[in-house]
């Protein structure tokens, strides 16, 4: 199985998850992890599943992620089994402002599956979501461990 993980990251957080699952992907298959910003067409070459992710920021990924995103040829991504996530603080701890507003615009992880689905591709699952502390981070525990408890689980065969 080849995996393209591609991802952007502000503090760390997000590549730390992207580079959890990879190591899982790779004892699997091949396994490719790219920053947003050195995305090219060539990692899209044989591969069966792409994970893409980013910190949520403003209640949406990163410009970087979107533009890579953006600009995927229409229906460059048909044939590929897709998974969208994203990091994000537990809003539940947050003020009451910022609970509401997650409540309507959400996170990052929903706007990236809607643009892999538009280029083609199927979701396997439904978008995930990674906890950070603050905004800033660090992971906090046990999210690295799900992250790549999740990758295992993607790497199973699949009918």
């Amino acid at each position: 199985m080849k995996t393209l993980i591609v991802f952007d990251s502000v503090f760390g957080c997000t590549e730390a998850i992207a580079r959890a699952m990879g190591d899982v992907f790779s004892r699997h298959g091949h396994c490719d992890v790219v920053q947003a910003g050195h995305m090219a067409a060539h990692y899209l070459e044989e591969v069966d599943l792409i994970v893409v992710g980013s910190p949520t920021r403003a209640f949406r990924p990163t410009p970087a992620l979107v533009r890579v995103l953006r600009n995927l040829p229409p229906k460059s991504l048909t044939g590929f089994e897709a998974v969208a996530f994203d990091t994000r603080m537990d809003v539940s701890k947050a003020p009451g402002i910022l609970r509401f507003m997650a409540g309507i615009f959400g996170y990052a992880a929903a706007p990236i599956a809607r643009q892999l689905r538009r280029k083609g591709a199927r979701l396997v699952l439904p978008p995930q979501g990674f906890i950070v502390g603050g905004t800033e981070g660090p992971v906090c525990d046990g999210e690295a461990q799900r992250a790549r408890e999740l990758a295992e689980k993607l790497s199973a065969p699949r009918a």
